[in-house]
């Protein structure tokens, strides 16, 4: 049995780490009998590399290679032993949730702990960075497990968060606010409205942005008028999209009600509505933890559908501008999403949920709060936040943990600032911003950015006229206070496809390019290693089984696994999965077994083994006892820790025809659904309600059948549907997550006729994540950059076929030639499409991979526009009406 240890290296002094220079990791070795041990790494390049560079030795599981870290050890602690011992924990498979080191960050200046949704491997840090693992349990999200010190006891220096001192040194300079407002006036179609990329389809929320920057730059004007004409005309399809008499989307109620107050209209007779009335009448008396239905409703005092933080403040400033008093609990729900060090979350979160701040709706928040009153501390500790986070050259980054100014953010950032009264602040946020205008008079998203882009150039003519939403008019504008626009997203680098979706090719080309798809037969487990990563492996044959687009490709993984290939370590899929041996995973064999049928191999016959016949034995016939942790319950599979592993392995079995011996798994996934419809993440059920295991356990249940099967996957699209953010996102553990929405696509795409509309804002959100190189950021939100794993996931997801479904035939194919070890594979480039980019990043597992459960896998398929779903979907529903079960 092969385990992987890594020595420490000769660690930096830690007073060689300063706030500017260098990254802590502190390691807390309480539950050992010890104490917090720290580390420092001058020249920091990955979370997984401060540890050892740090002075810790480190144990990755066999399972899951080297990335996950089971085990820590430090040279002054008990002669360097790691912990837990093996007595304790094997190492051989991914520890439990309750038992495990969980990985937690802080930014610069940042005083409260973040639970990374990377892995240690994929964190890539900055100087002032801080580091902590902390063993013991967290749940997905990491509201509960954070360390018990806080980022300043032990960042460089030991105490007292460094503020950034005085004034930025940034030069000052002027925004040229009239050529800003001509290229915005340049992009609009007819003179009227912003269009979707690629696409005829009106862009409200642009619209309405640009509707603002002609305001602050020219005043009344026959342009500003013939926008407002317009969007007045589309009221009902912009706030009113669930028809006129139902509540109106709040945050698409308030930007119009805002705009006519801005051209001095009447907010309560635009466009045939009242949107004041409207909006006050739709405030929510309590969240879910009411127990009655609450939709639209995250918490008590939300304005109904306005599901980001930005939506909320606007509805209270609308309000505030129309003269009537917001209810209280609209404003104090403001003040619930500020996080312990004034940063303000994008998301309506619920008091103690995760909470990471941003400069952009810090500001817009900070500006409503001072126009509404009441809420001076509140107010203070945005304004601190905002002063630590400011860059000495003037600029604001967009998200905890970036470096890279952007220009959304500073703006907005800049307009709070100046209302606050912090001018010297302001003045030299807008000086950076006049360095990063363009020579055409637009903006690009970030500094050094080439290209003009139409989400921040708004609000840099807002912040450039010394205006804000507060007191924004046609009359002649005086400076002062608050932005609007939703906060600052990541403009898509690549061309939508016609149907609105990603680009399913460049995505192809992006999962077999020679830099991710080792050998072409596999993805690695990190970068600079030769382990596979098999389970993302078999993610990404699903993703190019879905889109049909390089069958041979996939035949080079498919022939790869089923012939007992092995990666640089001399590992095979069996290793993996565990098949034949005491530690046999469900899931994993589970997950391997589906891929065969997918691909019309015999998963009777895969990689030498019988994975049907090792799925019947792995189903437990009761709940195993500690210290033994292989079986969570009757009906569960032996070391599936989760409702994702329970689905894959269910999948498989019904489509081997093995009814009999899925019936209690059956029985015990119906079992571990809430009653609000969804289920948990984690097995034993964790009580917590998540969108991507809910939709691969309704893939499971839709293929299973049944009266009772059938309720529950009605019950549960309807939750699904009613998770949907505004943005056509879907909230998962990494934010408003890639590949939520990509699960959330198959889900929904079972009853595709009654929630296209769903399916197609989520394909539209997923292709916004799409880069230049092809593949997909984790979230909106974050660090920036395609992750493999979420590419998988979106490029499959997005097609809307469930994993029950899938059919690939490779007869057609031939055998692709194994490469030698030193060989190197050719860029694959699907016909028609663009070259897969080079970079990118490795696997997301790691320290923090509990937060996604191991296999958050993705679905795939061709370009699949929602008549092909809504078709696809009555072919499933006759085979249902037949009887038909089991492989085609």
């Amino acid at each position: 049995m092969t385990f992987l240890t890594t020595t420490p290296a000769v660690a930096d002094p830690i007073g060689d780490c300063t706030a500017t220079r260098g990254a802590v990791v502190a390691v807390d070795f309480g539950p050992f009998a010890g104490k917090v041990e720290r580390g420092c790494d001058t020249t920091p390049t990955t979370g997984y590399d401060l540890l050892h560079e740090a002075g810790f030795s480190t144990t990755g599981t066999q399972h899951d290679g080297p990335a996950f870290i089971c085990r820590i050890g430090y040279g002054a602690f008990n002669s360097g032993t790691q912990y837990p011992t093996p007595d304790k924990e094997s190492c051989v498979l991914t520890p439990p949730a309750t038992a495990y080191w969980s990985y937690w960050t802080a930014a610069p200046g940042q005083d409260t702990w973040s639970y990374s949704q990377y892995g240690a491997m994929d964190r890539k840090l900055k100087d002032g960075d801080v580091d902590a693992w902390v063993y013991g349990g967290t749940d997905i999200g990491g509201s509960t497990g954070k360390p018990t010190f806080s980022p300043d006891d032990v960042r460089a220096g030991g105490t007292g968060t460094p503020h950034p001192g005085g004034t930025p040194t940034g030069a000052p300079g002027d925004i040229d606010v009239t050529a800003a407002a001509s290229w915005l006036t340049s992009q609009l179609t007819d003179g009227e409205r912003v269009g979707d990329d690629g696409a005829d389809t009106p862009n409200y929320l642009l619209t309405t942005e640009t509707a603002y920057a002609l305001a602050a730059a020219n005043g009344s004007s026959a342009a500003l008028d013939k926008i407002t004409a317009f969007l007045a005309a589309h009221t009902d399809d912009y706030a009113y999209p669930a028809g006129g008499t139902e509540a109106p989307d709040a945050t698409a109620a308030a930007r119009l009600a805002l705009l006519a107050e801005v051209t001095e209209s009447d907010p309560t007779k635009f466009g045939g509505h009242d949107l004041i009335g409207d909006l006050a009448a739709n405030v929510c008396a309590a969240g879910p933890e009411s127990g009655e239905p609450t939709p639209g409703c995250t918490a008590k005092g939300d304005f109904r559908n306005a599901t980001y933080t930005d939506g909320q403040a606007l509805s209270v400033l609308a309000l505030l501008r129309a003269g009537t008093t917001p209810p209280a609990d609209t404003v104090a729900r403001l003040t619930q999403v500020q996080c312990a060090d004034g940063g303000v979350t994008s998301i309506l979160i619920r008091t103690g949920e995760f909470c990471d701040g941003d400069p952009a709706t810090t500001g817009l928040v900070a500006l409503v709060l001072h126009t509404a009153g009441g809420h001076e501390d509140a107010v203070a500790k945005a304004r601190a936040y905002l002063g630590k986070v400011q860059r000495a050259d003037g600029a604001f980054p967009g998200y905890t943990g970036s470096t890279t100014g952007s220009v959304a953010a500073t703006a907005y950032a800049a307009e709070a600032l100046r209302a606050l009264g912090d001018t010297g602040r302001a003045d030299s946020a807008v000086g950076w911003l006049s360095r990063q205008q363009l020579d055409g008079g637009g903006f690009g998203f970030e500094e050094g950015a080439t290209d003009p882009a139409l989400y921040p150039t708004p609000p840099a003519v807002l912040a450039g006229a010394g205006t804000s939403l507060v007191t924004l008019t046609t009359k002649p504008a005086d400076p002062t206070d608050p932005p609007t626009s939703e906060p600052p997203t990541t403009q898509p680098s690549t061309t939508p496809s016609p149907d609105d979706g990603p680009d399913l090719k460049k995505g192809v080309a992006y999962l077999t390019s020679a830099a991710n798809l080792q050998q072409g037969q596999y993805y690695s487990a990190g970068p600079g290693t030769s382990r596979a990563d098999f389970g993302l492996t078999i993610d990404g044959a699903y993703a190019l089984a879905a889109t049909g687009l390089n069958n041979a490709e996939l035949r080079g993984i498919v022939d790869f696994l089923d012939q007992g290939g092995k990666d640089g370590e001399g590992r095979t899929v069996n290793d993996w999965t565990g098949t034949g041996t005491a530690y046999a995973a469900g899931g994993s064999i589970g997950k391997t077994a589906l891929l065969a049928e997918v691909v019309g191999r015999d998963p009777r016959d895969f990689g030498g083994k019988d994975l049907i016949a090792a799925l019947d034995k792995a189903v437990c016939a009761k709940p195993s006892t500690a210290p033994d942790r292989s079986c969570a319950a009757k009906g569960a599979y032996t070391y599936a820790p989760s409702v994702f592993a329970q689905s894959l392995a269910l999948m498989a079995q019904l489509r081997a025809d093995d009814k009999t011996a899925a019936e209690r798994p059956i029985a015990y996934l119906e079992s571990l659904q809430q009653d609000n419809g969804a289920w948990p993440s984690l097995i034993p059920s964790t009580k917590d309600s998540d969108v991507d295991s809910t939709a691969i356990a309704v893939m499971a249940l839709d293929l299973a059948g049944g009266d009772k099967a059938e309720r529950a996957v009605a019950k549960a699209l309807g939750w699904l549907a009613s998770r949907q953010l505004s943005d056509g996102g879907f909230p998962g553990a990494a934010g408003d997550s890639v590949n939520s929405a990509a699960l959330a696509v198959q889900g929904l795409s079972l009853d595709a006729g009654k929630y296209a509309q769903q399916i197609t804002r989520a394909r539209k959100f997923l292709a916004g994540q799409q880069n230049s190189d092809g593949g997909f950021n984790v979230a909106k939100g974050g660090q920036r950059g395609s992750d493999l794993r979420a590419s998988t996931q979106a490029v499959g997801g997005s097609t809307g076929i469930s994993f029950g479904t899938l059919i690939r035939d490779l007869s057609g194919t031939s055998p692709q030639p194994t490469p030698s070890v030193s060989a190197s594979a050719p860029d694959i480039v699907t016909p028609g499409g663009d070259t897969g980019g080079t970079g990118g990043s490795t696997a997301g597992s790691g320290g923090g991979v509990l937060a996604s459960t191991g296999v958050q896998v993705g679905t795939l398929t061709g370009i699949a526009a929602l008549l092909v779903l809504v078709g696809w979907r009555t072919v499933v529903g006759a085979r249902r009406r037949t009887g038909v079960r089991g492989p085609r």
